[in-house]
């Protein structure tokens, strides 16, 4: 990814090279790419071959999918109640790296909170994998990381402070559910039928 884009847009809270890495293992090279989970099951969509044919996509699944999106694979509909709320914007690339870093970040501290802050660097592998893990299935021990609290408001130091050297990909949780508002997370996950349109309830 160019270091550039990183810098303008990324959450100041990581290091570029922590950036860098978490795109890598977590995210896509392609800034329209739709990835779509329902019980755990990747569902096969169309690629998308312009911003319309992704929002087709993004707003077909999203509250009965785990709906990811661009080149963080962050989580449509995070925040948002209405799907005709979500806009294009998480498919621009620096909107989209701003957002994910931001919550990245915000995981990264939960994960680190956990550990009882270490300050050292040889702590960062084992968090970092930790938090890709977390981003990956949207769970950290037994705690909803989308929808958690962040403890940087009960004063946890930057992430930065820790080091950037690349940790060992863990292998990514096939799991996925549904969470509010329309984030469907990994460990809630059910297969579900859309009878709204018909006055029925999904429950």
């Amino acid at each position: 990814m160019d270091l550039a884009i990183i810098q303008s847009c990324s959450d100041p809270a990581l290091k570029p090279a922590i950036v860098e890495q978490f795109v890598a293992q977590a995210g896509s090279t392609d800034p329209l790419a739709v990835t779509v989970k329902i019980g755990g099951r990747s569902v096969s969509v169309p690629e998308p071959r312009s911003v319309e044919d992704a929002m087709t996509t993004i707003r077909q699944y999203s509250g009965q999918a785990v709906v990811r999106v661009g080149i963080t694979q962050m989580p449509a509909g995070i925040g948002i109640r209405q799907i005709a709320d979500i806009d294009d914007s998480l498919l621009e690339p620096c909107e989209n790296l701003r957002q994910g870093t931001a919550i990245f970040a915000k995981i990264m501290r939960i994960v680190t909170k956990w550990y009882g802050n270490p300050q050292g660097e040889e702590a960062f592998p084992q968090i970092f994998d930790d938090a890709v893990y977390a981003w990956k299935t949207g769970e950290f021990e037994g705690v909803s990381v989308f929808q958690a609290d962040d403890p940087l408001q009960s004063g946890l130091p930057p992430v930065e402070i820790l080091s950037s050297e690349a940790p060992e990909q863990r292998q990514e949780a096939d799991a996925a559910g549904t969470s509010a508002p329309l984030i469907v997370e990994p460990k809630d996950a059910e297969i579900r039928v859309d009878l709204t349109r018909i006055g029925a309830s999904t429950r």
